[in-house]
């Protein structure tokens, strides 16, 4: 004789919606943009035009580590609030 089989636990979690790829997707082409433009050296591998007395390969790629800052900021914002909007399950709401 079988034994019946128990019937599995109640889920009192409910799981979140799945996530939404093009966030994700703009945070990692916002991270990758300092890359691509610091390897390609000879975009930039000249002295001209100078800045301040700089040439301008030492100021290009100072004016980057600013940008990829903003850059980083900015994805990780994006993020951020993909999570937050994943984990309630809301649409993106109108900021005030």
């Amino acid at each position: 004789m079988d034994a019946p089989v128990p019937a599995p636990p109640a889920a009192t979690e409910v799981a979140p919606p799945p996530r939404q790829p093009l966030p994700y997707a703009v945070a990692g082409v916002l991270l990758a943009l300092p890359f691509v433009a610091l390897l390609w050296v000879s975009s930039y591998a000249r002295v001209q035009p100078r800045w301040l007395g700089f040439p301008f390969f030492y100021w290009y790629q100072l004016v980057w580590v600013f940008v990829a800052s903003a850059l980083t900021w900015t994805a990780y914002v994006i993020v951020r609030r993909a999570e937050r909007r994943r984990r309630t399950g809301s649409a993106p709401a109108a900021r005030r």
